[in-house]
């Protein structure tokens, strides 16, 4: 079985940088990303994400089982938004422009449509530089260089040990769900997408337990060791800053300035294309 979302080294340049590096390039693409509805900076965020997720060789079957459940996500989340909100959109933007009733008191406006096409870019743009960091980050070596910029090493192990048993976690829930289909459930896209949801959310529990068993096996582990005994510690896959390095900071930076500026230089966040 493949497993996904999980560390594999290759030859990129992507590769190569460090786990800090691609830690405050994410954090600061998530702040654009969270802050900004102008369509065109989410637009040329999607373009670029797709560009890095391509150039850090990123093979499909690592990110695809989570994609179709990010998008299981995103296609309920857009939904409650309607259902909740449905003239979000016609606040934000100021005007109504009726398009087709649906039921009731629902009718679709372009405004709201415009507002969760918004939405949907917002996740867009982020969804990409997750799995690349995930996929591109080597546990070891992101824990040590959190260290090394003055970060706890507890908080930096924690980190480390959270990204290392990623595909544990994976490999259980895959155990749980071909038990539960051997008992005659079905979970596959043979089954209606109400009784898919209602069988994954049954697997949660076991999941979760047999999570707690694995952590209170690595805390012995670790207390075994004499983990916590000294303030410092030395880092085998300690890796420093280099020139490439300095210059996705940079760039990272002088990205969320300009988008900032762009997003607010008419004083609202929303690009507004119904004036």
């Amino acid at each position: 079985m493949s497993k996904i979302l999980s560390y594999e080294e290759k030859e990129t340049w992507i590769h190569r940088l460090s786990g800090v590096t691609k830690l405050i390039f994410f954090i600061l693409w998530c702040v654009v990303s969270m802050i900004s509805y102008d369509t065109r900076i989410l637009i040329i965020m999607i373009l670029f994400s797709l560009i890095i997720f391509k150039m850090s060789k990123t093979e499909w079957k690592q990110v695809g089982a989570v994609f179709k459940m990010v998008m299981l996500f995103l296609m309920l989340n857009v939904i409650a938004v309607f259902l909740l909100s449905p003239y979000q959109g016609t606040e934000i933007y100021g005007t109504r422009t009726e398009l087709f009733p649906i039921v009731g008191p629902y009718v679709m406006t372009a405004e709201q449509l415009f507002y969760e096409l918004n939405m949907i870019l917002k996740y867009f743009t982020i969804i990409p530089a997750a799995f690349m960091f995930l996929v591109t980050t080597d546990p070891s070596e992101f824990a040590a260089s959190l260290n090394r910029i003055g970060i706890s090493y507890n908080i930096g192990y924690a980190v480390s040990l959270a990204l290392r048993y990623i595909p544990d976690v994976q490999s259980d829930f895959t155990k749980i769900k071909h038990a539960q289909e051997a008992r005659g459930i079905e979970m596959s896209s043979k089954a209606s997408l109400l009784n898919r949801i209602k069988s994954v959310s049954a697997i949660i529990f076991p999941l979760i337990f047999s999570s707690m068993n694995r952590i209170d096996t690595v805390s012995n582990a670790m207390e075994l060791r004499g983990y916590g005994k000294h303030k410092k510690r030395t880092w085998y896959r300690a890796r420093p800053l280099k020139k490439a390095d300095f210059l996705t900071i940079a760039f990272s930076v002088i990205f969320m300035v300009v988008a900032l500026i762009i997003t607010f230089w008419d004083g609202s966040r929303f690009y507004n294309p119904f004036v």
